[in-house]
């Protein structure tokens, strides 16, 4: 068994959208950053939610390949192709195996459906050429040099069927997108109860008592604290279902919750659940 298992994040920066509305602040239509995590053991590694780009699944493969690790398990939290664009390529690059819950590779089969349309139009040629080569994680389990990592599925949160990989030797949960680090996080997919199955997956996470969070999200320059970002992540969607009560326009929403929260990344990324939840 290794002693001592560890992770390190690696976090692909913003990229822009081939989208020529600026957002209502002025901002340009950039991607959120994205958050890549590496659980290791003396030897073997664990990826969890690799990154859609060329440029960023090189990037990570070169990242992996720096460590000396051997990559045995590439793991997926939810179907967004941000999360797993570049899994195939990894995978085939270090003989490693993509396991996820069932339901989530329904969605990743959903997502490639809607590529051409979706995707690539917001990053044409950017893309990697992929398949759904995942298979349905054994036991909800990936085994680690004699440690678990325990995979939950937590229902909806910024989208349907999520889980987490629950690292309890590390006192960590590697979260995907059920916690947000920093920022604004995604409500396209927040109408009807959603807000409300997104806190109850929170409260699953926090039940596990983490020290430690990898948000799919995140701030590279804020810490990881468990606390901190359990409570911030709340915090956003009790304000967002607020605002939602009270105002009558995406306008008005995003202007509101910008105001809010000034310091969160990416307010395009709130702009588009505005217009989504107001449509």
């Amino acid at each position: 068994m290794s002693d001592h298992p560890s992770y390190e994040i690696f976090i692909a920066d913003p990229v822009p959208q081939d989208v020529i509305e600026l957002v209502p602040n002025g901002d340009e239509r950039m991607f959120s950053p994205l958050s890549i995590t590496l659980v290791s053991g003396d030897r073997d590694a664990v990826l969890v939610d690799p990154p859609m780009t060329i440029a960023q699944t090189a990037a990570v493969g070169d990242w992996v390949e720096s460590t000396g690790k051997n990559l045995t398990h590439i793991f997926v939290t939810h179907g967004h192709g941000d999360h797993w664009f570049g899994s195939a390529e990894l995978a085939k690059r270090f003989g490693a195996e993509v396991v996820n819950t069932a339901r989530t590779i329904e969605h990743m089969h959903a997502n490639l459906a809607v590529r051409e349309f979706f995707w690539d139009a917001l990053f044409p040629g950017q893309i990697p050429a992929t398949e759904v080569v995942a298979t349905e994680v054994s036991n909800n389990a990936i085994e680690l040099e004699g440690h678990t990592l325990k995979v939950i599925e937590v229902g909806h949160t910024d989208t349907d069927d999520t889980s987490v990989l629950h690292a309890p030797s590390l006192d960590l949960v590697v979260a995907g997108d059920v916690i947000y680090n920093g920022v604004h996080q995604f409500l396209r997919e927040a109408q009807g109860d959603g807000i409300n199955a997104w806190l109850r997956a929170i409260d699953t996470v926090a039940s596990l008592h983490p020290r430690l969070i990898v948000a799919g999200h995140k701030n590279k320059v804020l810490d990881d604290d468990a606390r901190r970002t359990i409570r911030e992540t709340r915090e956003y969607l009790t304000t967002a279902a607020a605002v939602l009560a009270e105002r009558t326009t995406a306008l008005d929403f995003f202007n509101a919750m910008l105001q809010r929260f000034p310091t969160r990344l990416n307010p395009g990324a709130l702009w588009g659940g505005a217009t989504a939840l107001y449509a």
